[in-house]
């Protein structure tokens, strides 16, 4: 694996309509924003970061990577922040993660790329909890034409772009908690109680 070609992407550009509205990449957990959480371990894998986010962008400036808003307005989802990121990358793969789920693996970006090539696959996305993951997924920014393409023609669904491409599919059964994220406070309070409570490397693989 060529870490060189692999832009990390932390996709934090949706409304939150769960969490009241709050920027939820930004919400502390064990005394440190989610964003953090999520860049400090995916930094490791990949080489450099992006932040695809709609608002707040001073606060995630600070942070050191560029941050890319959608081309598209009204918070068009997550295909819309990929396409940004694949914009920003300009070639190689893109590998994107959610903001709001801070136990990222640290072995994410080795896993997907070794079942993209062990599968002779074009994208390799993660699944865990009994379903796909769309989000967790690792990109050739050389799909971005195509991907404009179905965002030009109306559709949104994750899912039914994946389909138009050679999927390798990811287990990660084996790591659940890689799944857990933060919709609302109360799943704030649990995550943070179970992984930080000792602080924010608690929850550290």
């Amino acid at each position: 694996m060529e870490k060189s070609t692999i832009v990390g992407v932390v996709l934090a550009g949706g409304r939150a309509t769960r969490m009241g509205g709050t920027d939820k990449g930004l919400i502390e957990v064990g005394g440190t924003m989610m964003v953090e959480h999520v860049l400090r371990r995916l930094r490791p894998q990949v080489d450099r970061l992006l932040i695809n986010a709609n608002r707040s962008h001073p606060v995630y400036a600070q942070f050191g990577h560029p941050v890319v808003a959608d081309a598209m307005a009204d918070f068009a989802g997550p295909l819309a922040g990929m396409a940004a990121a694949m914009d920003a990358a300009g070639d190689g793969y893109i590998v994107t993660v959610p903001c709001d789920s801070p136990l990222v693996p640290p072995d994410l970006v080795e896993r997907l790329f070794s079942a993209l090539q062990r599968e002779k696959a074009t994208i390799a996305v993660a699944a865990g909890a009994g379903r796909l993951q769309p989000v967790f997924a690792l990109l050739p920014c050389q799909l971005r034409g195509s991907l404009q393409q179905f965002l030009d023609s109306g559709e949104r669904k994750i899912d039914r772009w994946y389909a138009q491409h050679a999927m390798a599919v990811v287990d990660f059964d084996d790591a659940p908690e890689t799944f857990l994220n933060i919709n609302t406070p109360e799943e704030r309070a649990a995550l943070e109680a179970r992984y930080f409570s000792a602080g924010p490397e608690t929850g550290s693989p």
